[in-house]
């Protein structure tokens, strides 16, 4: 092995590399389940095509453009490792192999566009989805990914090595990216046929649940896994990651208490998903005590930032922008309040003695993905449906998705009524409410429940 490798750190990569990973799977449970179960299958082949095209990229010139030596000014890697040509199994970024390191950035990469398709969700072709997450990453991802994550001593990223961006773990290139980037798609698909008038409930909140859960447990890997070492730092980062998340769980239950009467499942998963958000590019600068508060601010400013859809008019299927846009700039503006100095980077925020300087950095940073993301995004969306056509025809919109992209859908329903049309059913006791009754109490209480879960997004 050569000098200065670290098997601990290693091992410590990998098994981070995997949990981020699991966070891709855990976003199309997450996604499946907010939509209409005649979308689920669309809505989880979505994210697994970008598994599928960002990993053969990846190899073929991705991290070559994204960790590659500077080009120039610090705007995109060069092309010296096409194909991985040109790294040795003993070559090493830190203390650990250069490969480890390229598979941990790998899955940065792959869930990146994969959250942008919540934006978009029940009206995308899925054809025109893999071509848009091909040339997305191509042009937009692998660039941001040099400025913000590429380092070599003041010469690399032109953003984070050269002018001083904190960002951990992807607040501005992962989050703000791809927030950002959902609502240029969303303003060019147009919105979905019955926006603000057909009820558009979440289909499995088990499903959103689960999947939340899923996202939670890899975030440990995404967020302490990019300290690249197993040591303090990484340490840190993991317990301002639990902290975080359940101090924006709370935050948003108590703004849907007091805003809509109701503490939601929906709300807590939600919430959870902002507060992973908001600390992922802090979560290496701050305390546990500065993630507790960027959580909070978190959970309640999201759970209020997605109702801007309806005041504005765009359709923003699953709250991308709200949740991920809105979350990634609260987390990466307020590294320049709480930022310790004592963590993992030197620079101090402004409660912390540093002034504004950090905090101006910060905002530059944020200003500057969103406009290159929203610009580049609008343009690649307009350019695929002025060709081959981005949205689906209105009849397979209004009939569902899954059928005709897919030639399947995520529930049998036939089998179901087939069952109970052969089962013998008892006649009903006397006691029993009639069935127009019944019948009665169940619309009104879909109704009751319709209007709050649409005032709630």
């Amino acid at each position: 092995m050569p000098d200065g490798f670290s098997a601990g750190d290693t091992a410590f990569v990998l098994v981070s590399a995997a949990l981020v990973m699991v966070m891709t799977p855990g976003l199309a449970f997450f996604y499946g389940g907010m939509v209409r179960a005649k979308s689920t299958l669309n809505m989880l082949a979505m994210s697994f095509l970008s598994l599928g095209i960002v990993s053969v990229l990846w190899v073929l010139y991705g991290y070559s453009l994204s960790f590659g030596p500077d080009a120039g000014a610090g705007l995109i890697g060069n092309l010296d490792f096409l194909g991985m040509q040109g790294i040795g199994l003993n070559d090493l970024a830190g203390t650990i192999p250069v490969t480890a390191f390229s598979a941990f950035q790998l899955m940065f990469a792959i869930i990146t566009p994969a959250l942008i398709s919540g934006a978009i969700a029940d009206r995308a072709k899925f054809t025109a989805w893999g071509l848009f997450v091909a040339l997305w990453v191509t042009v937009v991802y692998f660039p941001v990914a040099h400025w913000v994550f590429f380092f070599d001593g003041g010469n690399g990223g032109w953003l984070g090595d050269r002018n001083g961006v904190i960002d951990f773990a992807g607040g501005t290139a992962v989050h703000i990216n791809a927030g950002v980037a959902g609502l240029a798609l969303c303003l060019v698909l147009g919105r979905r046929i019955g926006f603000r008038k057909d009820p558009m409930r979440p289909h499995s909140l088990p499903l959103v649940m689960l999947g939340s859960g899923l996202l939670w447990f890899g975030w440990f890997g995404f967020n302490a896994g990019s300290a690249l070492a197993a040591n303090g730092v990484a340490a840190m980062a993991l317990i301002n990651t639990q902290v975080a998340t359940g101090a924006a769980l709370i935050g948003w239950l108590i703004y849907e208490k007091l805003r809509h009467g109701a503490f939601t499942t929906l709300g807590a998963a939600s919430g959870a998903v902002a507060g992973l958000v908001a600390i992922t590019p802090a979560c290496g600068s701050v305390s546990p005590l500065g993630a507790v508060a960027i959580g909070l601010v978190a959970g309640a400013v999201c759970a209020a930032a997605i109702s801007l859809k309806y005041r504005f008019g765009f359709d923003d299927s699953l709250d991308v922008v709200g949740v991920h846009a809105v979350g990634g700039a609260i987390g990466s503006l307020l590294v320049g309040l709480f930022a310790t100095g004592t963590v993992g980077q030197t620079a101090k925020g402004l409660f912390y003695g540093g002034g504004f300087e950090q905090l101006g950095k910060q905002a530059m940073g944020v200003a500057v993905v969103a406009v290159y993301s929203f610009v580049l995004s609008w343009l690649l969306a307009k350019a695929i449906d002025r060709t081959i056509g981005f949205r689906v025809a209105e009849e397979v919109e209004v009939a569902g998705i899954d059928q005709a992209e897919h030639a399947e859908s995520a529930y049998d329903f036939s089998a179901l009524g087939s069952g109970l049309g052969r089962s013998s059913v008892a006649p009903a006791p006397a006691t029993a409410v009639p069935v127009a009754t019944a019948a009665a109490t169940a619309a009104a209480a879909a109704k009751s429940t319709e209007k709050t879960e649409v005032d709630a997004r």
